[in-house]
């Protein structure tokens, strides 16, 4: 079954490979063809790691198939879960790219197949227990995101971008074969499993850094997250989403898998992935609070998550090095739940920002004004996204951040004082990261999404969504949302999937009760998401009948005053507080992090221009000053 499962599903994909490549795009009626075969193999895949969840692991063998060593597919516990989250996106990814094929103007060739290939490269990567099929399978995802980001480039700054995505895959592609060749070298075999006998010294250490800084490029850590900002925005619609919150995932994958593989690492590398981590969240989420385009913000957000991942990893990382099972549990769990809050919620920001663009007609943000009444369904989705990455209750980010910054606060279980020291600059810099995720998202929602503003795009077709990007989009939401009202269920689930690293009790170790919470440590601290779906409705509706009450009804009624637009009265239009506005106070504060240039210059303009062609001024000139900001990124 589990064969047949697998077959199907890879076969699926390639049929609708096929059916891209031969049918092409003229015709608007076959476009969606290609993603329902996507979302069919998807749901095969999703199925089979339930199954496996469900009963207990499977093994293939398939000979000398791929022509190098024997090709083995392994689909353990850790495998499933993935295959469950990340096949489980693409069904709701794959039913929103259908309805966005079907209503875009001029798709181009090629992008569902390579949308295909990068679902069968993500799958393989899961699944590999040789190291020939690994990198197979690594490369196709590689190449999978060139052609995702390249096939529908417009502009030279988008070609710019497929090209550093294809130059930073196949870095860290390399990372991973030089790394491979070095364990398979100590043990003398392709097979993963046995790198477990690598034992320590300092090839194993070399093998390890080389093999984590393979998978953090593929997450975006620094200094490899420049490819991000400019790859997500190249590749169209939702297969940005696709890239985010599916493919980038895998990185995450490899570096739960070779933990169980090589063991306890040095202890430089894990102060050097804590910092690293710390910073790149920081990073991330400061670039993203002064982005003026939304699909450049959500990329640099990704690379905030991709931060705080590889932090909750480095906290598992320092367990291990320890030898303290629970610190590695914990590091392992608040990592595992903040991989489905990004997944979850990068997918739905993804997609729900491609349909706003799409009736729009354009992502900047200051053109999106008001967008929320154009595509209200999307800004809905969009919000439930944005609360779940500012890591707002009740959503699944919340429950994730909680987990992370509660695991940073147990470095003084550490004897060590060099790991203890990482641990508290990195939780210095997750924390701060926390604060500037709140900004940002309600700079978006609140300036763009949600703002006023003229309809200078009401003329832009496209704004009605297709039942497959209303249902996909619905699944993404309400994924986020229950989530972190089954977050005990969703820790059992991890418990079992973590199985294969750490021992399922210790996991089981955050459940103070069914509906209760902790990090693992007995008597530190309790959360219960769960009945924050009950408290915080109840709360609400307790302060606004207080309120309704203390001002005799006078809340209801309506009352119609000007809006406060910036701080010059009489100031609209185009001049009135934006977005970019919004943003100001954080380019002045970080202007040492964000290399923030501004450059002055002063216009003269006629004075019948000036006052549209009055009297009062006539034959003078005024003088208008031009001021430009803009921010450089560090790697550039």
């Amino acid at each position: 079954m589990t064969a047949a499962l697998l077959a199907a599903g890879l076969a699926c994909f390639a049929a609708g490979a096929l059916a891209d490549l031969a049918l092409g795009t003229p015709r608007r009626a076959p476009r969606p063809v290609p993603y329902l075969f996507g979302a069919a193999g998807s749901g095969l895949l999703a199925a089979l790691g339930g199954r496996v969840l469900a009963n207990r692991p499977a093994r293939l063998d398939l000979g000398s198939l791929l022509g190098l060593g024997r090709t083995r597919f392994v689909v353990d516990d850790l495998a499933a879960f993935f295959l469950v989250l990340l096949f489980g996106l693409a069904v709701a990814l794959s039913a929103c790219s259908a309805s966005w094929a079907r209503r875009e103007r001029s798709p181009r060739r090629g992008l569902a197949a390579a949308y295909l290939l990068l679902l069968a490269g993500v799958a393989v990567v899961l699944l590999a227990g040789d190291a020939y099929t690994f990198l197979f399978a690594w490369e196709c995802v590689t190449l999978a995101f060139y052609a995702l980001s390249g096939l529908g480039r417009s502009s030279r700054h988008q070609a710019d971008g497929a090209w550093l995505t294809l130059v930073t895959g196949k870095f860290g592609g390399a990372s991973l074969l030089v790394g491979f060749l070095l364990l398979a070298a100590r043990t003398g075999s392709f097979s993963i499993a046995a790198w477990h006998h690598a034992g320590a010294g300092p090839l194993h250490d070399v093998a390890y850094a080389l093999v984590v800084l393979g998978f953090g490029a593929k997450l975006g850590v620094v200094p490899l997250q420049a490819w991000i900002p400019a790859g997500y925005p190249a590749a169209p619609g939702p297969l940005r989403a696709a890239m985010a919150g599916i493919a980038a995932n895998v990185g995450a994958y490899g570096l739960w898998r070779f933990l169980g593989v090589l063991g306890a690492p040095p202890a430089w590398l894990v102060v050097t992935v804590l910092v690293l981590g710390g910073t790149t969240a920081l990073l991330g989420i400061a670039f993203a609070g002064v982005q003026a385009r939304l699909s450049r913000l959500i990329a640099y957000s990704s690379v905030e998550n991709a931060g705080i991942i590889v932090t909750a990893f480095g906290i598992g990382l320092a367990g291990a090095a320890t030898g303290d099972r629970l610190l590695e549990s914990v590091g392992l769990l608040a990592a595992s739940l903040q991989v489905v809050a990004h997944a979850l919620a990068k997918s739905l920001l993804f997609a729900a920002g491609s349909s706003l663009e799409q009736a729009c007609g354009s992502d900047e943000l200051d053109e999106l004004r008001g967008a929320g009444r154009r595509a209200p369904f999307a800004a809905v989705g969009f919000a439930v996204g944005a609360a779940t990455l500012a890591a707002m209750p009740p959503t699944v980010g919340f429950v994730s951040e909680w987990f992370v910054l509660e695991a940073l606060m147990q470095e003084f279980r550490l004897p060590g004082l060099a790991i203890r020291l990482g641990m508290a600059v990195a939780g210095a810099l997750v924390a701060l990261s926390a604060g500037l995720a709140v900004l940002t998202f309600a700079r978006v929602l609140g300036m763009s999404i949600l703002g006023s503003g003229e309809d200078r795009r009401a003329g832009h077709g496209g704004a009605g969504l297709g039942l497959g990007a209303r249902l996909g989009l619905g699944a993404l939401a309400i994924g986020c949302l229950g989530a972190a009202a089954v977050s005990p269920w969703e820790v059992r689930l991890i418990a079992k999937s973590l199985s294969p690293l750490v021992p399922r009790a210790a996991v089981d170790g955050a459940l103070a009760s069914p509906w209760v919470l902790q990090p693992v440590f007995r008597g530190f601290s309790i959360l219960s998401p769960s009945w924050l779906f009950v408290v915080m409705p109840i709360l609400f509706a307790a302060v606004a009948l207080a309120a309704t009450l203390l001002s005799r009804g006078r809340m209801w009624r309506v009352r119609r005053v000007p809006a406060w637009r910036s701080a010059t009265p009489g100031v609209a239009g185009p001049s009135s507080y934006t977005s970019f506005a919004y943003a100001n106070p954080l380019r002045h504060v970080l202007a040492n992090l964000l290399r923030t240039t501004r450059e002055r210059r002063a216009l003269s303009v006629p004075a019948e221009q000036a006052a549209g062609g009055g009297e009062v001024g006539a034959g003078a000139a005024h003088h208008h000053v031009v001021v430009s900001t803009r921010v450089v990124e560090p790697v550039e």
